[in-house]
Order: structure tokens, then sequence, then C-alpha cells
């Protein structure tokens, strides 16, 4: 069933009273009252303990590949947070600028879905199944685009497009917006995960790093138009941090999947690649060129640099 924004504001209102009870909660108020040095010490305490206990958990029954594409795929999505602070000095940037960015970033995408994603695919299609690599990740990149194209109709939100016009001047367009990038940052986590699972650690690595560039110039384009709404700067940064850390969901269920059922690993490889290049046609490439003065020909520099720079990283690292 389609969802609509009836349901949307449905959802946040359920999740609104959620933190409500959280924050009336006595274990809550016992932490507030503490000292400012005490309470940070407990929260830290506490998330390593939580970590020691995800990862020593992973390690134990995945091994140590699935734990080191986990911690890659929650760097990667907090790049986000990255690429959020600019929005503590600045309400605004240049469209030049962050159009180069998008266009750099895009570019980036494409060289990693090429030869961390589809490169490697292949090679372990043809290894699985002798000949047929390249219609097995042409199969799965098809079912990748087609995912993306369904939660993109099912679930309401607003595209990237929209970051440098006038579309985003209410509260909710943005929140809509910001769904759309949480949408986005999920088969982007994946791809780490798929990666990773291989058993290919430079491919993992490649595209860690390929989607943590790209997720600096989203970030910025979350937090920019919550500041200009009167958001608190902090917390506009936090809210962009947050998008990005559906990534590392995705690299999980990634990476678990593939060590666990290795034969689908050339099917997952180009699933990613398909959602990937959905992403970058679909919402990034057009919004490079979507400014009011039209096309951006520094975004079609950045996006040829960012693809140089990612096929020189990829050679290095081989």
């Amino acid at each position: 069933m389609t969802l609509t924004t009836d349901t949307y504001n449905a959802l946040r209102r359920y999740l609104e009273t959620q933190v409500d009870r959280i924050q009336s909660s006595e274990n809550y108020q016992k932490l507030l009252a503490m000292p400012p040095v005490k309470r940070w010490a407990t929260v830290a305490v506490l998330f390593l303990l939580s970590q020691v206990v995800v990862f020593g958990g992973l390690y134990l029954v995945f091994g140590q590949i699935v734990v080191i594409g986990f911690l890659a795929s929650i760097l990667a999505g907090l790049a986000t947070g990255i690429g959020a602070l600019p929005a503590l000095f600045f309400k605004n940037i240049s469209s030049n600028l962050f159009n180069s960015m998008l266009g750099a970033a895009a570019g980036v995408m494409l060289a990693a879905t090429a030869f961390s994603l589809l490169v490697p695919g292949m090679t372990y299609g043809n290894v699985i199944w002798p000949g047929k690599g390249i219609y097995i990740v042409s199969i799965g990149m098809m079912l990748g685009a087609v995912f993306l194209h369904y939660a993109d109709r099912q679930l309401p939100h607003v595209h990237f497009d929209s970051v440098s016009d006038t579309q985003l001047n209410s509260l909710n367009k943005i929140w809509l917006f910001i769904i759309a990038i949480t949408i986005h940052n999920f088969p982007e986590g994946m791809s780490v995960g798929v990666s990773f699972g291989s058993g290919e650690m430079k491919n993992g690595f490649v595209l860690a790093i390929a989607i943590a560039l790209q997720n600096i110039p989203e970030g910025l384009a979350v937090a920019l138009p919550l500041v200009g709404l009167g958001y608190d700067k902090w917390r506009a940064v936090g809210i962009a941090t947050l998008t990005g850390l559906v990534e590392p969901v995705g690299g999980l269920l990634g990476i678990t999947m593939v060590t666990v059922f290795q034969p689908i690993l050339p099917i997952a490889m180009g699933f990613a690649a398909g959602a990937m290049l959905f992403v970058i046609s679909e919402e990034i490439i057009p919004e490079t060129h979507s400014s009011p003065s039209g096309r951006s020909r520094y975004a079609t520099f950045a996006l040829m640099m960012g693809f140089i720079i990612m096929m020189i990283l990829d050679n290095m690292l081989g």
C-alpha cells in the first residue's frame, strides 16, 4: 500500500511520543541530574560497552572480516556528519561549490561502482557459473534499480533536486527530503558490506572511501535547510549524521548475507551496483544541473576529476 504524507505525519508523531517517554523516564532524569563530566563519562562507558557486545558478537559468529566491514560502513555513514559541519558557520553556500561537490561525489561513486562492484562481480560470477558472470551481474543490476524504483514510489519524500530551488520552504518538506536521503543511504551501506563479504578487503575499503566522500555533500544538503528554518545548528548536524547511520544496517545485511550464502555474491554485487547507479542518475547528476543558470560545467569537470581520483586510488590499492 502506498504511504501518504498523513501516514508519514502519524509515524513522526509516534516517534516524537517515544522520545518524550524516554526523556520523562526515571533513568534519563537521573542521567541529566549528574554533573556534566560524570554524565558524559557515563554515556561514553555505556556506548563503549554496547560496542564491545555488538562487535564481539559479530566476531564470534561471523569472523574478522564482518567486523571490519561493519566498522567501515559505520565510518562511511558518519561522513554525513562531517559534511554537515559547515552548517555551524554558514546558512548557505555557493551553488557552484555545492554542484561541484555533488559532481565529484557522482564521479567517485561511478568509479567505485565500476571497479569495486561490477568488475569483481563478473569475476566471481564466472567462477561460479563459467561464461555467465556478466549476465548474472546484469540481472542483479536490474533488481537493484527496480528495488530503488519501488522504494522511491512507495515512500513519500522530496527529491534531491529540490535542494537548489524554493521547494524546501517548509519543515515537512525538509523532513520528506531527509527520508529520501535515508532511503538512498541503505543500498550504499549494503554495497560496502557486499564488497567486504567477497573477501576482497581492497574493494571494500575503496568502496567505503567512495561512499564516505559521497556522503559529505549529502550531509551538507540535509543540515543547511534545517539551519535556514531556525533549527539549532548542532541539532541540524546531529540529524544529518543520523541519516548516514542507516548505512551500517545495510552494510551488516550485505556482508552477512554474502558471507553465509556465497553463491549469491555476484547477484548481490550487481544489485548494489544497480541501486547506486539509480541514485547517481536519478538524484545526484540532475541536482548538479538544476540551478537557475542551467547546466553546471563546474559539476561536469568535478565528476571527471572524482572518477579519475577514484580510479587512481583503486589502482594504487590494487
